[in-house]
């Protein structure tokens, strides 16, 4: 009787010491969700006269047009635009990825940036060494927008968001019971890991 009750007492701690490390990832993911909230990546056009601010998950947080933008023609415009989106957008991913790396891809054996690099690379035709290295070339962007408005002409537009307020990103629809999409694919991703 005495060897049953060693092993039930050492399947109790082995069980005791999941429940502290899931609580540990739990609390990763509290922090992590915060991180992405706030997550932010901001690009401009080539000659700045297109600035996109984008979020996670794809968001689309601003969109700010120079004078200059306003003197190209349509076309050119909009090619501009979807040029710094894309790039604004892609940056994004690629910082998304890098917090989930940080905080669950030595836990889980992840390299999530690698794969949205290699994503990303594909779907441009390139490799991700070059896109690595296009990265690294790419001066810093300025996120800071003017501290004071100045008189503005008719067609200045520059500090302008082109986003109606109604048109801006909110939180998304939550999952029942209060837990996000997110929130269930991290959880099922825990229960995954704990089987193996």
């Amino acid at each position: 009787m005495s060897a049953e009750f060693e092993q039930l007492v050492a399947e109790f701690e082995k069980f005791q010491s999941k429940i502290k490390k899931a609580e540990t990832q739990f609390a990763k993911v509290g922090e992590m969700q915060e991180e992405l909230a706030e997550l932010e990546s901001v690009a401009a056009s080539p000659d700045r006269s297109i600035t996109v601010v984008a979020g996670p998950g794809g968001s689309v947080k601003d969109i700010r047009l120079s004078p200059e933008a306003l003197r190209q023609q349509p076309q050119q415009l909009a090619a501009s635009i979807l040029s710094t989106l894309h790039t604004a957008v892609a940056d994004a991913a690629r910082k998304q990825a890098g917090i989930v790396d940080a905080q669950f891809g030595e836990a889980f054996h992840l390299n999530v940036e690698e794969q949205v690099l290699e994503a990303q690379a594909e779907a441009l035709g390139t490799t991700s060494d070059d896109l690595r290295s296009q990265m690294s070339e790419e001066p810093p962007q300025d996120t800071a927008r003017p501290a004071g408005r100045r008189p503005r002409d008719e067609g200045d537009f520059s500090e302008e968001s082109v986003l109606r307020r109604s048109d801006e990103p909110n939180a998304g629809p939550q999952q029942p019971g209060g837990s996000s999409a997110g929130d269930q694919f991290l959880k099922n991703l825990f229960d995954d890991q704990e089987e193996h």
